[in-house]
């Protein structure tokens, strides 16, 4: 394999923690903030990590971590998921751009259920011939941590509401949902979610779902053989009627027609 990983799992702590490896890092070393905080010295400087904070550190870096005394006793100081890792491939990831040694990612549901994942298969071992598996996980943990980044890079309040927001959206575009439950998720009200969704992505709420909506119908009506009634449900929209309509809006034509344009070219390939 083109990865290797060697240390993943998850860390609370309720008592103050250090930890120093002042001579060198000698694998690369990916740490998810998830609640409390901590105190991270490395190349000169100090961080502070809250939670939705990511740690990048390649080897040779230096590292060390404080966890400080919780404010209260009994309460939780500082948790996180941290992982070990080293590989041909993961030198390449790494060399492939720059990043920061901190970034701000928040809440991202992807990268903890890949992390989680993870985990998983390192706790089962080799036993059952997972090697495949855990590379490519975390080949797509890296991938993901990529575009956390990018969409992070605006790191104010508002920005990181309408991401968790647009995340909600496409997790739930599937099915039936209140634009109230996705304003409650960015931890909005309904009239300034939607106003803040609109300026930062130039689409309304509903606009962005049927987008996702329409491209699964498409993926759909290609590849599965369902009929045009079964994918209006199962895509997520109320009716067939409404379905037609949005999709004839955004395609120039109807479902059916566009389902035949797409068998007639697939006949047309066959015989080539």
């Amino acid at each position: 394999m083109d990865t290797s990983l060697l240390i993943c799992d998850y860390s609370n702590h309720y008592k103050p923690f250090t930890q120093d490896l002042k001579s060198g890092l000698q694998h690369y070393l990916f740490r998810l903030q998830t609640e409390g905080s901590c105190r991270v010295f490395t190349g000169g400087q100090e961080y502070i990590l809250n939670g939705g904070d990511l740690l990048l550190l390649r080897p040779g870096d230096d590292y060390h971590l404080v966890v400080e005394e919780p404010l209260r006793k009994g309460r939780l100081s500082s948790a996180d998921y941290y992982l070990f890792c080293q590989g041909s491939w993961i030198d390449l990831w790494w060399d492939r751009k720059v990043r920061p040694t901190v970034s701000r990612v928040g809440s991202d549901d992807n990268l903890i259920g890949l992390w989680r994942s993870l985990m998983l298969e390192k706790r089962r071992g080799s036993m059952e011939g997972n090697d495949e598996l855990k590379d490519v996980l975390l080949r797509s943990l890296c991938l993901s941590i990529d575009r956390a980044i990018a969409e992070n890079v605006q790191t104010d309040r508002k920005g990181m509401a309408t991401l968790k927001i647009k995340r909600f959206i496409e997790e739930h575009a599937m099915a039936t949902f209140k634009l109230e439950e996705a304003a409650a998720y960015g931890g909005l009200s309904l009239s300034r979610a939607v106003r803040l969704f609109k300026e930062h992505y130039g689409k309304t709420m509903i606009q962005y779902a049927i987008e996702i909506r329409l491209n699964a119908a498409v993926e759909q009506i290609k590849y599965g053989e369902l009929k045009l009634e079964q994918i209006a449900e199962a895509c997520g929209f109320a009716s067939y009627s409404y379905f037609h309509r949005v999709f004839r809006a955004r395609f120039g034509i109807s479902p059916y027609l566009y389902r035949s344009r797409q068998s007639l070219a697939g006949l047309k390939l066959e015989r080539d």
